[in-house]
């Protein structure tokens, strides 16, 4: 029995069902798709964008127009879900949707990014403040969670092209990875992807910037993570990073479980 799980940040829900979003993830079949970055609010939301192929989706809208938004679609129903983590600053933002299946739960997650401003790069150590805690709970209650998502962090050195001249930018200042490390060598959490690939750098990039030549340098960064409690990471058998097709500026990031 193998589980298929994608992480996918759409830049805009909109935006990625016309570059053919919605047909990928027909053929792909996943058992669970997370999405961040839906840029729409529930009036907007189509059939399609709601039960995709006849899946289950579950949303989180951000208050704030054309903004940020999370989701996951499911085959199956679930038994619970929860919209947001408790945070009043940040749930108005739409960054959080959990969905429990048995004794496993899927989230989506998409966490701030402070590279707009000053302003937003404080916002986004606040999150870290908020969600360090509720990570520490979600492990401590002895289920099995896949938390998968646009962490817009890069953790090392190996996980974007250009680490020496970003050290001093969001997304890869110290603060910002050692938080990450935390997670991972304090509470227990593990980076799934890094678990099956511990040496991989090129291939493992998930964003490339807009600016520039980016994308056709391969000039990335790897900040979309599957994020796992260690009995169901031990189960994951293989990664991949879809960049056949471009829906945004993420290519989604599919992992099988077994």
């Amino acid at each position: 029995m193998t589980t298929k799980v994608i992480s996918a940040n759409l830049n805009g829900i909109r935006s990625a069902a016309k570059k053919g979003f919605f047909d990928w993830m027909r053929q792909e079949a996943p058992d669970f798709v997370c999405v961040q970055e839906l840029k729409a609010q529930e009036a907007d939301m189509t059939e399609e964008f709601l039960r995709p192929h006849g899946y289950h989706g579950h949303f989180h809208y951000a208050e704030k127009k054309g903004y940020s938004g999370a989701g996951v679609y499911s085959k199956k129903k679930p038994d619970n879900v929860f919209i947001g983590f408790g945070s009043e600053e940040f749930d108005a933002e739409g960054r959080y949707v959990r969905c429990d299946f048995g004794d496993l739960s899927i989230i989506s997650v998409y966490c701030p990014s402070g590279s707009s401003s000053e302003e937003r790069q404080q916002a986004k150590f606040r999150f870290m403040d908020e969600f360090q805690p509720h990570l520490a709970e979600l492990i401590a209650s002895g289920r099995e969670f896949i938390i998968c998502g646009d962490w817009n962090i890069a953790h090392k050195e190996i996980d974007l092209k250009n680490w020496k001249s970003n050290q001093k930018n969001s997304g890869f200042l110290p603060e910002e990875r050692a938080w990450m490390g935390a997670l991972f060598e304090d509470l227990g959490w593990v980076d799934v992807y890094r678990q099956l690939h511990p040496e991989t750098t090129g291939e493992a990039y998930t964003w490339w910037s807009n600016r520039g030549q980016a994308w056709a340098n391969n000039v990335g960064w790897r900040i979309d993570y599957h994020v796992a409690t260690p009995g169901i990471a031990s189960k994951a058998k293989s990664a991949a990073i879809y960049k056949e097709q471009r829906f945004s500026d993420h290519a989604p990031l599919t992992l099988i479980y077994k």
